[in-house]
């Protein structure tokens, strides 16, 4: 899984980066050896790949949650079926915090993926019913969904029932 390699890298470059810095920071440390960047090095900074380009943190994406088994309860829930987003892999859980209330869905939602691991999203959606149209944002969770943000557009027509399809941009941006 990508973000889990970037979890793992980047802490090993901030824990070299202090240890560079902690046994250089009186000024009377002196190297054993040259740096791998050194200002004579062919290799620079510039040149290497960036830990975020090797993975996108934002852009489009597209599901399909099949809802057969929703009734418009509190706690009823849709399941992913179709996804271009690995972190909301299929079988991730759609749950309706709240019922419906005079054909309108206006309700909290948790996203929970298959799975162990404590990896929630957390967000909100409302949906006319009559309509079958409707708006979802997402706004943190747990886990790889920690810095997870986004919005989409709902769709659920009558011809396709039980399948709605979730539209929209998403990205995973640490809070500043």
């Amino acid at each position: 899984m990508k973000f889990a390699t970037m979890k793992r890298v980047v802490p090993g470059f901030l824990c070299a980066g202090t240890l560079v810095a902690a046994g250089c920071a009186d000024g009377g440390g002196v190297p054993t050896r040259p740096s791998a960047a050194s200002p004579t090095s062919p290799s620079t900074s510039a040149d290497a790949p960036s830990v975020a380009a090797s993975s996108p943190r934002s852009g489009n994406f597209q599901l399909t949650k099949e809802c057969s088994t929703y009734t418009g309860q509190a706690g009823d829930h849709c399941t992913v079926t179709v996804s271009n987003l690995k972190a909301i892999e299929i079988g991730t859980t759609f749950t309706y915090e709240q019922a419906v209330v005079n054909g309108v869905l206006d309700s909290d939602i948790v996203l929970d993926p298959p799975g162990p691991g404590n990896n929630q999203a957390i967000g909100h959606c409302r949906l006319d019913l009559a309509t079958g149209l409707g708006q979802c944002t997402f706004s943190g969770g747990t886990g790889k969904f920690t810095h997870f943000g986004g919005s989409a557009a709902v769709s659920c027509p009558a011809d396709d029932v039980p399948n709605c399809t979730v539209k929209g941009t998403y990205s995973f941006k640490p809070n500043d």
